[in-house]
C-alpha cells in the first residue's frame, strides 16, 4: 500500500536545520509525497507531550505514514519501530511515543523493528536517527515498502505509564499532560473524573506553589478577563485557562506536574 501523505512531529524546534534535513531526505526518496507538520515544538525530551499531541491530531489527518521523533534515548539500545495501526503507519523510537496515536487510529495491528540497513541512509550517526533512520523509513513506507521488510516483529512495544488521576468527593488530583501555546494547562483527567468529585461552580485550582479561584465552565469567555476557568478542551480532557492570560505561568505548572482541584475557593 502506498501513501500520499507523511505527517511529522518532533521536539527539534525550528531554530536549527534538523527538521529541514529530515524533510530533505524524504523529498529526495519520495518527491511526490506531501508532508503535514503536526508540531516541532514539543518540549525537549517530553515523550508524553509528543505522544499526546500526535494522538490528538491524527484522527483529523488523511490516512498517512506518521513520523514522530521525541527521542532522549537516541543511540542507545532502544529500538526504532514501525507500528501498523488500523488506519495508518507510525514510525519512530520505541519509547511509548507512537502507541497512543496508534490507538487513536483504531489500534495496533503489529509492530516491526527498523533494522534493515538498505532502508536507511548509508551512514547513520549515533545522535540523529530522525534523519538517518526514521525519515528514510517513512519515505520507503509511503512508497509501498511493506512494514515486514524492515525487520523482525516486535511483540512488546514500549508503552507509557498511565498519568496520575485521582478523584474523590470534593477533590481531584491530576497530572499535567500538555501546556499549549496559549498557556492553557491540559490535565490527564476527564469530565467523568470531575463528575465523581461532584465539584461545580467555583473551585480552587492548586499547584505546588499557588492556588487560584476558577469557575467550572464551557469556554474562556465564561469568566472575566484575567480569571481562571476549568473546562473540557477540544480533545475531551479537563483543562485550566486564564481568560486573556497564561494558566501555566500563573500557576507555575508544566508537563508531568500535579494539579489539585478542590471545592474551596480560597486564594493564596
Amino acid at each position: 500500500m502506498t501513501y500520499r501523505w507523511i505527517s511529522f512531529t518532533t521536539d527539534y524546534g525550528l531554530r536549527d536545520g534538523f527538521v529541514a534535513a529530515c524533510r530533505g531526505v524524504i523529498a529526495r526518496l519520495a518527491p511526490d509525497v506531501q508532508m503535514i507538520d503536526v508540531t516541532h515544538e514539543v518540549p525537549p525530551q517530553q515523550i508524553r507531550h509528543g505522544a499526546t499531541a500526535l494522538a490528538q491530531t491524527v484522527p483529523y489527518l488523511p490516512e498517512a505514514v506518521h513520523l514522530a521523533v521525541v527521542d532522549p534515548g537516541v543511540g542507545t539500545a532502544r529500538r526504532g519501530v514501525v507500528v501498523v495501526a488500523q488506519r495508518g503507519l507510525l514510525v519512530g523510537p520505541d519509547n511509548g511515543l507512537l502507541l497512543p496515536a496508534a490507538s487513536a487510529l483504531g489500534g495496533v495491528v503489529e509492530t516491526f523493528e527498523l533494522s534493515e540497513p538498505s532502508l536507511r541512509l548509508p551512514e547513520t550517526s549515533a545522535t540523529f536517527h530522525g534523519r538517518d533512520i526514521f525519515a528514510p523509513a517513512a519515505a520507503h513506507l509511503a512508497l509501498g515498502v511493506a512494514p515486514s521488510e524492515f525487520g523482525e516483529r516486535v511483540p512488546d512495544p514500549v508503552t507509557l505509564a498511565d498519568p496520575l488521576v485521582a478523584a474523590f468527593p470534593g477533590k481531584l488530583v491530576a497530572e499535567v499532560v500538555t501546556v499549549d501555546h496559549f498557556g492553557n494547562v491540559q490535565l490527564a483527567a476527564s469530565p467523568a473524573d470531575l463528575a465523581l468529585t461532584e465539584l461545580t461552580g467555583a473551585v480552587s485550582v492548586h499547584s505546588a506553589r499557588v492556588a487560584v479561584r476558577a469557575v467550572v465552565g464551557r469556554t474562556f469567555g465564561d469568566v472575566p478577563r484575567g480569571e481562571a476557568v476549568l473546562y473540557t478542551d477540544s480533545a475531551g480532557r479537563l483543562a485550566v485557562a486564564i481568560n486573556g492570560g497564561s494558566a501555566a505561568a500563573t500557576l507555575g505548572l508544566g508537563p508531568a506536574q500535579e494539579c489539585t482541584i478542590t471545592s474551596s475557593p480560597t486564594v493564596s
